[in-house]
């Protein structure tokens, strides 16, 4: 392990990695709302992040998609929510903000450590 990949940026990677799996899912359920059929998916955020920071490997394991229950189906058999789908959307994308600002902490406080080993 070199003084750049550290447990910080492994965790920050698996997360971001996560973030952007998630909203990935959203953008395809959004634009399927009106593909008769089509059944909504998602992840357990949580789930899949504890998941994805317990594994040894460096890479991250494929998270588990699911068929979102309960949700109102259409006559067409759809049951895609814009509403749902928006709101998800926007919490995925400050989630992702949050972990970019955290990466970018992480570089700050190593360009530093660098500065001032000179």
């Amino acid at each position: 392990m070199s003084f750049i990949q550290t447990s910080q940026l492994a965790m920050l990677e698996r997360y971001l990695d996560l973030t952007a799996f998630r909203h990935s899912l959203i953008t395809s359920n959004m634009a399927n709302v009106d593909t008769p059929m089509y059944r909504t998916v998602d992840i357990d955020f949580r789930s899949e992040l504890r998941r994805a920071l317990l594994q040894p490997t460096a890479g991250s394991p494929e998270p588990r998609v699911r068929e979102v229950r309960g949700l109102i189906e259409r006559p067409d058999g759809n049951n895609v929510s814009m509403d749902r789908e928006g709101l998800l959307m926007a919490k995925t994308q400050l989630q992702f903000q949050a972990g970019v600002q955290l990466l970018r902490a992480q570089f700050r406080r190593l360009n530093m450590a660098i500065r001032e080993g000179r």
